[in-house]
């Protein structure tokens, strides 16, 4: 269904529910403030138990804020545009992060059709980060005022259509216990929830009893080689190892050996010492500007290597139109292939892209 511009409800929002205490708060946030308020629910694909709990979690909150609910199953679609890249990612020798294209590509745009079906001007999370118009009227996606919870690094490929129709009402609280304070003022039953910490597909389930599962040929042992070739031992599976990882690796060599590379084109892990994990550039991918354009050819930001890492200053030049090269003002430890690098201007998020194997 496509709705005519100027036919939204301005006064309708759509919630995207997920059981957790987050969106419950989201959506009740948007009940105060006067919102007519639907609450959706993704059935998505995951490894060790089938959604419907979550379903009835969503079920249960949305009966407790007298809310309407939908249910759609994005299971099949969730596991075709999600899961399967990720598995591939790790066999080709990467360290992905399945939010950060998620987010954009299956559960925004998921939201945004049933806005649209449900003829809802907004939709709303209850991701922590806040969105504004700027004076040229671009959308910017700003950070959490809790630094501490903030999730600006996992909505940075969000496009500016999305984010003008977006609230993010936990953006501007103060932390979790007044989240949680709201939550137990409506009544809601998971009030006093624990966060999840794993990806959400797992179920708390490991990630590589999955791949073994599912691909098993990327969990093939092989040799494990220091910089210069020579073999030091086996590794039991790529998929097992991070950049930066020291322990678990078998080795007793007298120096503290670390994970370097994973090369996937020969199923070999080269190993060295701490100072050979640091670098002072990197290569990024599959770039993507909140503004729709990076700021200039070279410019310098703060950026942040991976999720909850500290923001270090750097020099992002552009090498070709979704290429760039990062020089890091500090050498960094643990740059891994497949992670995001987000670039910040004082408290927005301008952009990022995906760490690349080329060197």
């Amino acid at each position: 269904m496509h709705t005519e511009p100027g036919s939204l409800n301005a006064q309708r929002v759509v919630v995207g529910m997920s059981g957790g205490v987050d969106s419950a708060v989201a959506a009740a946030l948007l009940l105060e403030a006067g919102f007519e308020v639907h609450a959706v629910t993704f059935l998505l694909w995951q490894s060790t138990e089938a959604p419907e709990g979550i379903a009835a979690s969503a079920r249960a909150i949305a009966e407790a804020l007298g809310i309407p609910l939908l249910i759609l199953d994005l299971r099949e679609r969730f596991f075709a545009e999600v899961v399967t890249p990720w598995m591939n990612d790790y066999a080709n020798g990467l360290t992905p992060n399945p939010c950060v294209s998620c987010n954009p590509d299956l559960k925004f745009a998921a939201l945004l059709e049933a806005a649209e079906q449900l003829e809802a001007q907004w939709i709303a999370t209850g991701h922590y980060a806040r969105v504004s118009r700027n004076h040229e009227g671009l959308m910017r996606l700003q950070q959490a005022r809790n630094r501490e919870r903030d999730q600006s690094y996992m909505l940075y490929r969000l496009s500016q259509p999305q984010l003008a129709r977006l609230k993010l009402p936990l953006g501007d609280l103060a932390d979790k216990a007044e989240v949680r304070a709201h939550a137990t003022h409506w009544g809601l039953p998971n009030a006093h929830q624990a966060d999840s910490q794993d990806l959400c597909f797992l179920g708390g389930g490991d990630y590589r009893t999955l791949l073994q599962r599912i691909h098993p040929n990327s969990l093939l042992p092989g040799p494990i080689l220091d910089q210069q070739g020579n073999g030091l031992g086996q590794h039991t599976g790529l998929p097992n190892y991070t950049i930066g990882q020291r322990s678990g690796l078998g080795l007793a060599l007298g120096v503290p050996q670390y994970v370097l590379e994973l090369r996937p084109q020969d199923n070999a892990l080269i190993v060295g010492t701490a100072e050979a994990l640091l670098r002072q550039n990197c290569w990024l991918e599959n770039l993507n500007f909140i503004g729709g354009f990076p700021p200039a050819p070279q410019f310098e930001a703060e950026v942040r290597i991976r999720y909850r890492a500290s923001r270090i200053p750097a020099s992002i030049e552009m090498v070709a139109p979704n290429q760039a090269r990062i020089t890091f003002t500090t050498p960094q430890r643990s740059v891994a292939p497949g992670q995001s690098v987000v670039f910040y201007e004082e408290d927005c998020v301008l952009g990022g892209g995906i760490i690349s194997l080329q060197r």
